[in-house]
């Protein structure tokens, strides 16, 4: 092992726990601020006209900044996949990927990302914290692998250069593959969903994956970070007449609210002791320790925010063919039994209620509604009510699709609430809020929500394969 694995200095995040006292509070009064895409403009046209692009035109993501790629190579690379995630691998040929979900001992979904198989025994693991973190520390746990960390990018670089290993860009859309192809200089073959080819880019022969975040075929590729300028010069060029459009920081979060990706569920790390040896590696300044937790669900029980691979829509990839941490737990659970992925679309009256809410001088005050991205914590839980009264689900991302014209949330909902069913999210935080720095003062409000399909959007339901970010609604 490098260096990469080696204990933080510093204290640690099982420090913090202990001296808090409360695992609840402390991230619930998180002073992390609010969640920051890094690097990337917020915006380059505007965020409306970026988002309509990937269902019109064709769309350019840049992902180069936000997320870490962690290196693994050598020959248990594989074992430590397989022992640490839900996925099968007894079918992972070099030159693929999949959606990579590692759980803890008692099942409980740590992360995912996207997990490319480079060569025999190398690979790639894209993706938030949580999952490098856990990777990383259990590669030290007797694994022969060289791991290295390139870390995201600064929220804040004030100016100061930025470099990662890779550049890392998306073309999607229903015009991406024209682009593609007139990058490439001529046709290219469509390698089937989630296997990874070449293409030339300006010059440059580049790594591709197939891919369809934007409900059509598309690619993600990737290059050494120095010809980050020239490629994406070279890429836009060629899109120009197809109505390319770069994404912004802010359009770019708008995208999982209509693919239906759930993306950051808390990690399932702050208790058990089969993770106290990993909570002692963790640092007190870390992810884990700083992440903010918002939202009007609040529990003294840390566990009440942990969340199963069902209640995630993933549970198409859990398989049972192999030994892996969490395998007892999750075999011991019911699927049928479990909450479910889905979207609520938000009541438009009530959201315009939000919106106004600013404005009146004299009237009540609510937790800020931001567009496109309403979320005002790194983890977002919001409860989700019948007509009773009685929590049905989780309200966990919450924004505003320029496409779909409307405010929508992806939640996780009990099996027997329907489809078409009308429910209330209690938007803001109970006894007037937290003191995170993204809250002040405010009254709840319970927003109407329709319980409807995730992915929403139609053309993403009907083209994505399945598996990725479809059937998760079906009662």
């Amino acid at each position: 092992m490098d260096t990469s694995a080696e204990t933080p200095t510093g204290g640690s995040l099982q420090e913090v726990l202990d001296a808090a006292g409360d695992t609840v509070g402390l991230l619930r009064n998180s002073q992390i601020g609010a969640y920051v895409y890094p690097v990337v403009p917020a915006e380059f046209t505007n965020f409306r006209r970026e988002v309509l692009a990937w269902q019109k035109t064709a769309v350019l993501f840049d992902q180069s900044h936000h997320m870490v790629n962690l290196w693994v190579s050598g020959r248990d690379a594989l074992r430590l996949f397989t022992d640490t995630g839900v996925n099968s691998t007894a079918t992972f040929p070099v030159d693929s990927a999949k959606q990579f979900v590692p759980v803890s001992p008692d099942g409980g979904v740590i992360g995912d990302g996207i997990l490319f198989r480079l060569a025999e025994d190398a690979f790639v693991f894209v993706g938030r914290a949580p999952v490098a973190n856990w990777l990383t520390f259990t590669a030290g746990t007797g694994y022969d692998v060289d791991v290295r960390k390139d870390d995201r990018s600064p929220s804040r670089p004030y100016g100061k250069p930025v470099t990662r290993d890779v550049w890392r860009f998306q073309i999607q859309g229903p015009l991406a593959w024209d682009v593609i192809e007139k990058v490439h200089g001529g046709p290219l073959e469509q390698v089937r969903f989630f296997r990874m080819g070449h293409m030339n880019v300006g010059g440059e022969r580049v790594r591709t994956l197939r891919h369809g975040m934007a409900g059509a075929p598309g690619l993600e590729v990737w290059g050494p970070y120095e010809t980050y300028d020239r490629v994406r010069d070279t890429i836009l060029e060629a899109g120009r007449e197809f109505g390319l459009e770069p994404a912004g920081a802010r359009a770019y979060s708008c995208n999982t609210l209509e693919s239906g990706w759930i993306p950051s569920p808390l990690p399932a790390v702050y208790t058990g002791e089969g993770l106290r040896a990993y909570r002692e590696w963790l640092p007190a300044q870390g992810y884990e320790a700083t992440n903010a937790l918002a939202g009007s669900f609040v529990s003294d029980r840390i566990e009440d925010y942990y969340l199963n691979p069902w209640e995630l829509g993933y549970g198409s990839f859990v398989k049972f063919d192999h030994d892996f941490v969490g395998r007892d737990a999750l075999a011991g659970i019911d699927p049928a039994s479990q909450r479910r992925k889905v979207t609520l679309a938000w009541n438009a009256d009530d959201v315009t209620t939000l919106l106004a809410s600013p404005f009146a001088v004299d009237g009540p005050s609510y937790q800020f509604f931001d567009i496109p991205n309403a979320n005002y914590g790194s983890s977002n839980y919001d409860s989700v009510v019948d007509a009773d009264g009685r929590v049905v689900g989780l309200s966990l991302f919450t924004g505003y699709s320029a496409n779909e014209r409307r405010a929508l949330s992806l939640a996780t909902v009990d099996p027997d609430v329907p489809l078409g069913a009308e429910v209330r999210v209690i938007w803001g935080e109970p006894d007037g809020g937290s003191r995170k720095t993204t809250v002040e003062p405010h009254e709840q409000f319970a927003v109407r929500a329709i319980v409807s399909p995730a992915p929403f959007t139609a053309m993403a339901r009907e083209t994505y394969h399945r598996g990725w970010r479809t059937a998760a609604t079906t009662p």
